[in-house]
């Protein structure tokens, strides 16, 4: 049956930022489908709920708190899956995430910080877990980047290129980890998380973001997991070095930081 593709049956997976939000919901979404996951992310408390939520799916999660911006924090991630469960079949960089602000009021260390955090870390885990998956008999690589990384909008200088980078280095890393890895991003729009919380606490700015989105509402966390679903089965067996937008079909950006002409 063609569902059958969609299953991630003892297959196991790393997903970083895995606290909350996004990266909380692609590991339950992976658990669901039959997959055991190693989370990781700064906060342990977080990370055990999300281990909790795992386990009543029946299957595992391993905990790994750290700081997951570094390469050691990666490294840690890369030797538990192997110590705990003796294969890396899925890696998803989710870990990333970057303050907007007015372009001169940006810092060199402010720009530097937003590439590392976005694009380095996703470099970092996929190089690290590489010999791991190359292993597998479908190896798969999920970059969560963002509709910023090809859309303009003052305000995004440094996440909106650090995101465009991103997206690069996902086409670069299909070339590079063929015929064996397949290398895939997703691109959300506004998605209804606790990052997005400074947003929506304000109605006003709210409903004109609904506005300009041509689907009529926010994202949930649910349709970006269930598009990792699909990059990380057998069901895009096919599919590689591809961005996936999950973003409500905006052409445009729907958030508008009201920056004025510089003069």
């Amino acid at each position: 049956m063609i569902l059958d593709r969609f299953q991630l049956t003892d297959r196991v997976a790393i997903v970083t930022a895995a606290g909350r939000g996004i990266g909380a919901g692609i590991a339950q979404a992976f658990a669901e489908a039959g997959a055991d996951v190693v989370i990781g992310s700064r906060t342990e408390s977080q990370l055990q709920e999300v281990a909790d939520a795992v386990a009543r799916t029946g299957r595992r999660a391993v905990v790994v708190p750290g700081d997951v911006s570094e390469r050691e924090g990666m490294q840690l991630l890369v030797d538990r899956a192997v110590e705990e469960f003796g294969r890396i079949d899925i890696v998803v960089n989710n870990a990333g995430g970057s303050m907007p602000g007015p372009f001169l009021g940006t810092t060199e260390e402010a720009f530097n910080e937003a590439l590392r955090w976005n694009v380095t870390t996703a470099f970092n885990l996929t190089q690290l877990a590489t010999p791991h998956l190359l292993k597998s008999d479908g190896g798969s690589v999920i970059n969560i980047a963002s509709a910023v990384g090809r859309l303009a909008e003052r305000g995004f200088v440094a996440y909106g290129t650090a995101k465009a980078a991103m997206i690069h280095l996902t086409r670069n890393l299909a070339a590079d980890l063929a015929p064996k890895i397949r290398v895939n991003a997703i691109a959300p729009g506004a998605i209804a998380t606790s990052a997005l919380d400074i947003v929506l606490q304000n109605e006003a700015i709210t409903k004109e973001m609904v506005k300009r989105t041509p689907l009529g509402r926010l994202g949930v966390v649910e349709d970006i997991a269930a598009g990792a679903l699909y990059l990380a089965s057998p069901a895009s067996s096919y599919v590689s070095g591809r961005i996936l937008d999950i973003d409500g079909g905006i052409q445009t950006a729907n958030l508008e930081l009201g920056l004025p002409d510089l003069e």
